[in-house]
């Protein structure tokens, strides 16, 4: 896939991350407030093109969570919604490549991978407290292989 075929970001910061990472075929050479990332590929709920997501990397036992934080805002970001239309998504943590699934966690799971995403990067505690609405984590599992 080239990426003239992914939907380009409307942020500069997030496209200048993205090339970064690019040229380097390595997330670890882009940071968020000195914390790393990881970059969700998802095929958007509407275009159903790939889009490129960098977001905080909160990474436990192989899975990964995906907050849907959008700074506090009162609405979720684009991307939460193609990834619950779309659960199943390509990650790039450093230089590797992961196929998972995308699920919305809730009640004692979401309070357990909350936790896990507040100590990843601190920030998302204050974005919890801006907005009425209550942050969805997704966790992102590895495809399950049968057989």
């Amino acid at each position: 896939m080239t990426d003239t075929e992914y939907v380009p970001p409307k942020e500069n910061w997030v496209r200048d991350q993205l090339a970064a990472i690019d040229a380097a075929g390595d997330t670890r050479v882009a940071d968020v407030q000195g914390r790393r990332i990881v970059v969700f590929t998802v095929t958007g709920a509407k275009s159903g093109r790939p889009r490129r997501v960098p977001l905080m990397r909160v990474e436990h036992d192989g899975s990964y969570a995906a907050v849907a934080s959008y700074g506090g805002a009162p609405k979720h970001p684009a991307w939460y919604h193609s990834m619950r239309a779309n659960p199943q998504l390509t990650l790039q943590d450093g230089t590797e490549h992961h196929t998972l699934v995308a699920r919305q966690v809730e009640g004692d799971e979401r309070a357990q991978w909350w936790k896990r995403c507040v100590e990843a990067f601190p920030p998302y505690a204050e974005y919890q407290e801006k907005t009425d609405r209550e942050i969805p984590v997704l966790v992102c599992e590895p495809v399950r292989r049968d057989g």
